[in-house]
């Protein structure tokens, strides 16, 4: 993981730091807390709370460096600044699949920050591997776990 880079917007870049924020001020005492008010209950053996606590303690410092490796190992792109007609990291594309006509827009961001409720698909998605170097007016067939889909690309765009 050390020589490995995270591509990711400053949106995805900011939701990271705040995350790891929130984790360190607020999650890190609330949790210390649960521990200290679980261990005023006795025997620590056979206390629930007090391994509940233990483990979300756990789970938070784990989470914490975690994210600590990632802002430190992130690759910042700002789509704004980007420009151009071929899909690249960033890119805001839209598709219309070659059978319905449906037409769906996808931004292309980085594995931390994906939401495809919101239209935003990893870099390492197979959509997204298979639009990276494309154009408008190029068709791509895509490999997904539904079957193979065929996609015109109408417009590359790059917003913030």
């Amino acid at each position: 993981m050390a020589d490995r880079k995270f591509p990711m917007t400053p949106r995805g870049a900011q939701l990271l730091k705040d995350e790891l924020k929130r984790r360190k001020e607020t999650d890190r005492h609330v949790i210390v807390r649960a521990i200290e008010e679980a261990r005023e209950h006795g025997d620590l053996s056979e206390n629930a709370e007090y391994s509940a606590a233990k483990e979300a303690q756990s789970h938070n410092e784990g989470r914490i460096k975690e994210l600590e490796v990632m802002i430190a190992l992130s690759e910042i792109i700002d789509p704004a600044t980007l420009s151009g007609d071929k899909v690249v990291f960033g890119a805001t594309v839209k598709l219309a699949d070659a059978e319905s006509g449906e037409e769906v827009s996808y931004q292309i961001v980085g594995e931390q920050e994906a939401d495809i409720k919101k239209g935003m698909i990893s870099i390492t998605a197979p959509v997204a591997r298979a639009l990276i170097g494309r154009q408008s007016g190029d068709t791509v067939q895509v490999r997904t776990p539904k079957g193979s889909r065929e996609y015109e690309i109408l417009d590359v765009s790059f917003d913030a």
